[in-house]
């Protein structure tokens, strides 16, 4: 599978940016989600990427091939980039069978493939499974019913998917009947087949070399006179699309549903089929835009589970969109969050859980939501800060790594004068068309009693304003008697946990109680929070600067 980088890739329309200079390199066998609120840019990213969407800048490669450079004219088409696609809707046939739904993409690939003798291959095989009477014998018992009668149809099912062989080869087994008889007249019978199959599939092979052009080695390949694998743009023919078929349905476990139609099926089921089809042609690459949202909450949870389980069994690369973060976080090997068209964040999901880059981020990922706490510090000549928030509440912030305050200033200026003066230089560009929809401050949100306090109703922050982050599950009851004194705003309990709503000075701090426990509304508590996690951001960049531990005085 392909590794894929986007090189400051931009998707414009008049002066709005939907994607703005994107950096991405999505390793090989990755899962990447592309995260992000609604209308942020990363559906029209991950269509880029499918070439379903002309980037108006910048160049996308697989691997070291380049599938589209704006400067040099490259656009490779979707059909040659060897992908596969999953939509919110399943866009499944409802006059065609759950077969027919997954052979009609097959039926169209025509592409450069080896050339290969698919019934010498097919016999080759039958011949194997005809000499292996035991397991014969057991997909027969696992279709008894309780009264002890088979279904045939569930018979040729277990010895398609016991043996990986397509549909007339199971038939053929099944037309001998081999569990009716006795072991002995069983094995003779089925050593009788397996010669006559051996037999047809040599001849067939003699047939191909007195040609004088080809042989055929033991994969049924086509070889050349110098003994290399030949090859053809070509279709699938019946017998492979068949166990492509066959072999996408036991990934996602819908063999059973093969004769049915789509309105036979629940939406879990038909989404089943969705991913099979998508599977069947083995792309280098399998797109999934919101692919979950129609199914319910629990569907959606199982769904989830088996979509893990088959990107490990495929090894393909995954590219995800959603906008769910519970979801990014549970699927992905990498989570790439975007806001307004940029980048904010491209790392493992429990780093952009923990190690937040800036307050956009913190605040986006995780539920419950974490807890902003405004104030101002003044760094000691230990390296601690000392804070002040909510009506002059005191705490000591001990960052977990030196950190000189100073200098972050300093830096932040400095980088804040360098990315101006790049901007500058690129307005000088022939065609640049200033960015309409700008990135401004991050407008998060400060839970009162009173109300919600916006951050635009605030003045420009000053370099001693700070805001810090805080998870709901570092909030944690106090045992000791020290920490914040407060109320019990609301409680609500889940059974595995409670979450709480605190009241301090007016501002409600969110927490998460693990275990079954419940709390009465006005209810005195005392908060502490023993955890060195505690997230540090510079008010004016919104960048996390530090995570240390905060002590409450």
């Amino acid at each position: 599978m392909p590794k894929i980088t986007l090189e400051n890739v931009s998707k414009r329309w008049g002066n709005f940016y939907g994607a703005d200079r994107i950096n991405l390199v999505i390793p090989d066998n990755a899962f990447v989600t592309l995260l992000g609120p609604s209308g942020c840019g990363k559906t029209t990213t991950l269509r880029m990427i499918a070439g379903l969407e002309t980037p108006t800048e910048g160049r996308i490669l697989f691997d070291d091939k380049v599938i589209f450079d704006a400067k040099e004219g490259i656009n490779v088409p979707a059909s040659e980039r060897h992908v596969g696609f999953l939509f919110q809707n399943y866009a499944l046939w409802p006059n065609m069978t759950v077969y027919k739904n997954i052979t009609f993409g097959l039926q169209a690939v025509k592409q450069d493939m080896p050339l290969l003798d698919s019934e010498y291959i097919r016999l080759k095989k039958l011949a194997t499974c005809l000499r292996d009477l035991p397991t014969i014998r057991k997909c027969y018992h696992y279709s008894e019913d309780h009264g002890g009668k088979i279904n045939e149809k569930r018979a040729l099912l277990y010895l398609i998917d016991t043996f990986e062989i397509s549909l007339t080869s199971a038939k053929e087994i099944q037309a001998l009947h081999l569990e009716k008889l006795s072991d002995e007249e069983a094995t003779k019978l089925g050593e009788a087949q397996a010669k006559e199959a051996e037999n047809k599939a040599e001849e067939r092979a003699k047939k191909l070399e007195a040609g004088g052009k080809f042989t055929l080695n033991e994969k049924g390949e086509y070889l050349d006179k110098e003994g290399k694998v030949a090859h053809k743009v070509r279709k699938f023919d019946s017998e492979e699309i068949d166990l492509r078929v066959r072999r996408v349905a036991r990934i996602v476990h819908i063999g059973e549903f093969m004769d049915r139609y789509p309105s036979e099926l629940s939406g879990g089921q038909q989404q089943r089929v969705a991913i099979a089809r998508t599977l069947a042609p083995d792309p280098k690459v399998i797109f999934m835009d919101e692919p979950l949202s129609n199914l319910d909450a629990k569907l959606r949870l199982e769904m989830r589970s088996e979509l893990k389980r088959l990107h490990a069994n495929t090894g393909a690369t995954f590219v995800y969109v959603t906008h769910d973060q519970l979801e990014a976080m549970t699927l992905a090997s990498h989570i790439c969050l975007i806001n307004n068209g940029a980048v904010q964040q491209y790392d493992a999901p429990l780093d952009v859980y923990n190690k937040p880059n800036n307050l956009f981020v913190a605040d986006f990922v995780g539920n419950p939501s974490i807890t902003f706490l405004e104030a101002k510090g003044k760094q000691d000549e230990d390296g601690t800060i000392h804070f002040t928030f909510f009506n002059n509440r005191h705490a000591t912030f001990i960052p977990n790594e030196p950190l000189d305050l100073k200098k972050e200033i300093a830096d932040r200026n400095a980088k804040k004068a360098e990315k101006a003066r790049l901007e500058e230089e690129r307005k000088k560009a022939k065609g640049y068309v200033e960015k309409g929809n700008k990135d401004l401050f991050f407008n998060y949100h400060i839970a009162k009693v009173d109300g919600t306090k916006d951050r635009k109703e605030e003045l420009e922050p000053l370099d001693d304003d700070y805001v810090l982050g805080v998870r709901p599950e570092y909030f944690q009851l106090s045992e000791t008697g020290k920490g914040l004194d407060g109320v019990v705003y609301a409680a609500m309990p889940s059974g595995m946990e409670t979450t709480i709503k605190i009241d301090i000075d007016g501002y409600i701090l969110t927490s998460v109680i693990f275990g079954a426990m419940d709390f009465y509304i006005d209810e005195k508590v005392k908060i502490d929070i023993p955890s060195n996690n505690v997230m540090l951001f510079d008010k004016t960049s919104e960048e996390r600067i530090a995570s240390g531990r905060l002590v409450l005085e």
